[in-house]
């Protein structure tokens, strides 16, 4: 099988993806009924981290575990990467010691440059341009409370950031909308976000109308890691883009509320919201695990025929 990345959402299909969503419903099914599955036997991940984190850390590395294999944990301050090692050397080098490296940096960049050298899957553990193993949970875990995504509306409040910026691209794939309101000077970029048309999506001045009838609010933190100096100017700007219950209220009633994780109650998200009966953040944080074990799966064993 020819190697395959998954450095953007949109670089696979919507059938792979399908797929994946399929597979990853299994493979729930699997741990909750705590069946052993080791499909990755003696596979070893490689996980590179330039950006702190918990979820992605603890997803990739108990789903490597839970599916048999080994992972690897590499920060780029205690490795040649951090001392000037150009990311081409240390593609050749570590692809050819592994079996699946997963990158959690900054420029998006620097992730393509290594898949390019890679001889093993890459996956975008996050960028500064986007985060598609974070949407491809948030997905997941819409069709597994409302089924599927399809023609609904996805409303995102805040910065258009690398989370916004993917909600995007998987809009056009799975052909749903996504109504979008930043404060003025935080819009989206299109060629930034990897769009090639704007079919799926729609800018608000006021995010109350982007919210209005939509089957899904989300919403990220106001300052994304990388713009700790911007924090004080944007708590300014963002101050009217808080998803409140009275923004969950123009929504549909059956709207979900999602949020990446982690949180800042009384900033990007009232607590009433976070913490109440429409929010499925918890079992979006979950399917982190399950979604990248799928995708694990299918980027290292290709297509597998699901048990019925």
């Amino acid at each position: 099988m020819s190697i395959k990345h998954f450095l953007q959402f949109n670089e696979l299909s919507r059938d792979e993806l399908d797929y994946v969503f399929e597979r990853t419903r299994w493979i729930k099914q699997q741990f909750k009924a705590y069946k052993t599955y080791h499909p990755l036997h003696d596979r070893t991940l490689v996980m590179i981290f330039e950006k702190a984190s918990t979820r992605t850390r603890l997803s990739f590395e108990a789903g490597m575990h839970q599916l048999g294999g080994t992972a690897i944990y590499l920060n780029t301050r205690d490795s040649q990467l951090g001392r000037g090692e150009p990311v081409e050397d240390a593609a050749q080098v570590i692809s050819r010691m592994s079996d699946l490296v997963m990158i959690r940096t900054f420029e998006q960049d620097i992730i393509e440059r290594f898949a390019a050298n890679s001889r093993v899957p890459v996956i975008n553990g996050l960028t500064n341009e986007y985060h598609p193993c974070q949407i491809l949970a948030d997905i997941y875990t819409y069709i597994e409370h409302r089924g599927p995504i399809q023609g609904k509306t996805v409303a995102w409040i805040g910065d258009s950031n690398n989370v916004c910026n993917t909600w995007l691209q998987a809009a056009e794939v799975f052909d749903f909308n996504v109504h979008v309101s930043t404060p003025p000077g935080y819009e989206v970029e299109p060629e930034r976000a990897g769009l090639y048309g704007t079919d799926h999506y729609e800018e608000f001045a006021d995010p109350m109308e982007a919210a209005k009838d939509a089957d899904l609010v989300t919403t990220d933190v106001w300052t994304s890691m990388g713009f700790e100096a911007e924090n004080a100017e944007r708590k300014k700007a963002f101050a009217d883009w808080q998803v409140d219950a009275d923004m969950m209220k123009v929504a549909k009633s059956d709207a979900l509320f999602m949020h990446c994780l982690p949180a800042h109650r009384g900033e990007e998200v009232a607590a009433e919201v976070i913490d109440g009966p429409n929010s499925v953040v918890w079992d979006e944080a979950e399917n982190r695990l399950h979604a990248q074990k799928a995708l694990m799966e299918y980027l290292l064993l290709g297509r597998i025929e699901t048990p019925k």
